[in-house]
Formats: structure tokens, C-alpha cells, sequence
């Protein structure tokens, strides 16, 4: 269950945190020449301090100022790379925990319910930040696709200048670590059942069930 849990976080907080791409920015000048732009992004996705145009630049005969690139994932990126994190820090104090202290963890109520009301939370938070986190990368695919640099370049409006992306970054470890994301979500939905099973409120239940089928039958007389 812990080995599982891991994996699954590793993969997320992995596919994610270390990406880094680039997309190329073609500009078809009126005159017939063309230049190209290099649009670079990577983790955290702050794209709004990513320069698109660095210093005063001369683009097709127009005379083009710093330009950024628009919009800031990084909130959400951070948050769900942090969740990973998280939960495989805390595989790790729990597997220390049941191979070292099993008995402890056993003869103790506080120790299922503690583990059940975290993994819980978990469950919640993994659902909460991978839901944000696919908003946010369909925000840096809008950013830094056609429309988004001909929306964030002044050259590209009303002129006769026509700006394309020619050449897209692959994204496809990023669109990975959304669906290890949700995975994540599943499993430790999972390791909440089992956890569930180990507090007093399960032995409870099933006790309550099982209670009234013990009734002493009379003997024959």
C-alpha cells in the first residue's frame, strides 16, 4: 500500500516540477521575410515574468518594448507538486511507523483515527489541487499557443504582420502528471478504506451487526 502510494506521488510532484519547453514563435513579415521568437516556460509556470521580447527590439520594421508572456500557473503547480510531496513524505513516517511500531499503533485508538482523518484529508486534497492544476496547464496551453502570443504581442494586432506558433513544446508529461493526479486521488481513496477498517469505529459497526444473530436458541424439551 505504502510502495503504491509512493510511486504514485513520485510520478506526479516528478512529471511535473522538473518540465521545462519551448515553443517557436514565427512572424511573417508583409514584405516576405520572416523571424522567429523563442517562447520558454517551465515549473512554476509564473509565464507572466517570462519574456516573450527582451529589451527594444526591431521586429519586422516595428520597433518592439520588453514583452511577457501572460498569465501565472504557478499557484497551481506549486500546490499540487506540494501535495505530492506531502503524501510521500508522510508514506515514508508511516511505514516507519507500522514496521516499528505496530503495536503501539494497534493497542492505540488514537493511532487508526489519526491515520484514517489524514489519508481523508488527502483524499480531498488530491481532488482539490489536481482539479486546479489541469486548470491551470489548460491556462499555460492557451498562453502560449497562437492566439495567447497574438494577444500578448502588440505587432501581431492590426497589422499586416501574421504571428504563429510553428513549433509547440510536448507537453505530454504534463498532461501525465493530471491523470497520476487523479490516480493519486484513487489510491489513497483506497488506503482510507483499509485504514478505516483498522479503527474502533469499523469493529463497532460490525459488532452492532453481528450482535443480535448471537442470541441463545431455547433447548427442546
Amino acid at each position: 500500500m505504502f510502495i503504491r502510494s509512493q510511486l504514485t506521488a513520485i510520478f506526479a510532484f516528478g512529471s511535473c516540477g522538473g518540465y521545462s519547453g519551448k515553443n517557436i514563435v514565427s512572424l511573417f513579415c508583409g514584405d516576405g521575410r520572416n523571424e522567429t521568437l523563442d517562447a520558454n516556460f517551465h515549473y512554476p509556470f509564473r509565464l507572466s515574468q517570462v519574456p516573450l521580447v527582451e529589451g527594444n527590439t526591431t521586429l519586422c520594421n516595428h520597433s518592439v518594448t520588453t514583452t511577457h508572456l501572460m498569465g501565472d500557473s504557478a499557484s497551481s503547480a506549486e500546490f499540487f507538486v506540494g501535495i505530492a510531496i506531502v503524501c510521500f513524505l508522510y508514506c515514508m513516517v508511516a511505514l516507519l511507523v507500522y514496521l516499528g511500531y505496530m503495536h503501539v499503533y494497534k493497542d492505540s485508538d488514537f493511532g487508526p483515527i489519526f491515520d484514517f482523518v489524514v489519508t481523508a484529508i488527502l483524499v480531498f486534497l488530491w481532488l482539490v489541487c489536481s482539479s486546479a492544476w489541469a486548470k491551470g496547464l489548460q491556462n499555460v496551453k492557451d498562453a502560449t499557443d497562437t492566439d495567447g502570443i497574438g494577444n500578448t504581442l502588440a505587432l501581431c494586432k492590426g497589422s499586416n504582420i501574421t504571428c504563429e506558433v510553428t513549433e509547440f513544446a510536448n507537453m505530454r508529461t504534463l498532461n501525465i502528471s493530471v491523470v497520476f493526479g487523479y490516480l493519486n486521488m484513487f489510491v489513497w481513496a483506497g488506503n482510507a478504506w483499509f485504514v478505516y477498517k483498522e479503527t474502533r469505529w469499523h469493529s463497532q459497526k460490525f459488532s452492532s451487526q453481528t450482535g443480535p444473530g448471537r442470541q441463545q436458541v431455547p433447548a427442546p424439551i
